[in-house]
C-alpha cells in the first residue's frame, strides 16, 4: 500500500523520531511511505481557538498535499490531528470553502487514519515485530479516545510488543490537562489535572508512559521531568518500531 504520512507540526518541530519511527515501522511491515514535501499544519490550532475561517488555506493545502489518488491511506501519529482531518476539516469546508474543497476535504476524510487505528483496522496487525524490554503504561489521549475513539487498538499493539511489561495507569482516561491553548488560557486547571495525572502515572513504576500523541507526552514528560520522576515519556510509534536488531536506547532524561 502506498501511504502519504502527516508529520504533524509537533511532530516536524519538536518530536521528529516519533514520525520516523511510525515511517520506520509502516516500511518495515512492507508499505510503500510516501512525505509530501508541501504539507504543512492541518489548521487544528486554529480551529480549536475558535478561528475557523483562518484556517481555509491550510485545509485546502493539505487535501491538495494528500489528494493525489496514488495515496491510498493517510497516517499520523497524532489523535489529535487525525481527529481535525477528520472532523474539523468537513465544519471548515462546508462554511467558508468551495465546491472543490468540500470535495478534496471529502477525498481525503476518507482514507485519514492514526497510526494505531490504521494498524489495526485496516493492515488487521497487532504483532507487529517490536521489542521492547521496559515497563510501560499508557495514556489514551482525549481525541484518540473521544473523537476516534481508538479504544483498545493502541493496548493491543503493546500487548503483542516483545518483552514489554505493561501495566495499567489509574483513571487513565481522564485528561492530562493539556488541550492546546487550555493549558495557557486556564494554568492553574491544566496544572492540577497534570499533577493528578503524574500521580497517577507514579504508582505505576513504570519507566515509560506512552501514548498516541506528542502534544500530550510533551505536557506529561515537561511535569515529570520537573519533578525528576525517572518516568520518561515515548511515543507509541517509538516503542512500535524498536526491534531486537534495532532496539530503542534511552538517552539520558533531561531535567
Amino acid at each position: 500500500m502506498r501511504i502519504g504520512l502527516f508529520a504533524t507540526c509537533l511532530g516536524d518541530t519538536l518530536f521528529p523520531e516519533a514520525v520516523k519511527s511510525a515511517a520506520v515501522l509502516l516500511a518495515r511491515l512492507g508499505h510503500d511511505v510516501v512525505f509530501p514535501p508541501g504539507q504543512t499544519c492541518c489548521g487544528q490550532m486554529h480551529v480549536n481557538t475558535g478561528y475557523q475561517r483562518e484556517p481555509v488555506p491550510l485545509v485546502r493545502n493539505f487535501a491538495e498535499q494528500f489528494g493525489d489518488a496514488s495515496i491510498e491511506a493517510v497516517v499520523m501519529p497524532s489523535g489529535s490531528c487525525a481527529g481535525s482531518v477528520r472532523h474539523q476539516h468537513e465544519i471548515v469546508a462546508e462554511r467558508y470553502g468551495d465546491a472543490a474543497l468540500r470535495a478534496g476535504v471529502a477525498t481525503v476524510k476518507a482514507k485519514t487514519y492514526e497510526l494505531s487505528e490504521f494498524l489495526v483496522d485496516v493492515l488487521d496487525v497487532t504483532q507487529v515485530g517490536a521489542y521492547f524490554p521496559h515497563r510501560v503504561t499508557y495514556h489514551p489521549t482525549c481525541h484518540s479516545l473521544r473523537m476516534l475513539r481508538v479504544g483498545e487498538k493502541p493496548l493491543k499493539l503493546l500487548r503483542a510488543v516483545d518483552s514489554i511489561d505493561l501495566v495499567e495507569l489509574p483513571d487513565s482516561d481522564s485528561c492530562c490537562g493539556f488541550g492546546g491553548t487550555f493549558a495557557v488560557k486556564n494554568a492553574e486547571t491544566s496544572t492540577a489535572m497534570l499533577q493528578d495525572k503524574m500521580r497517577n502515572i507514579a504508582t505505576t513504576g513504570a519507566d515509560v508512559c506512552t501514548a498516541g500523541d506528542s502534544s500530550c507526552l510533551m505536557h506529561i514528560g515537561g511535569g515529570l521531568s520537573r519533578i525528576a520522576s525517572g518516568t520518561r515519556t515515548l511515543h507509541l510509534a517509538q516503542i512500535l518500531s524498536s526491534t531486537r536488531t534495532s532496539p530503542y536506547v534511552p538517552t539520558e532524561a533531561v531535567r
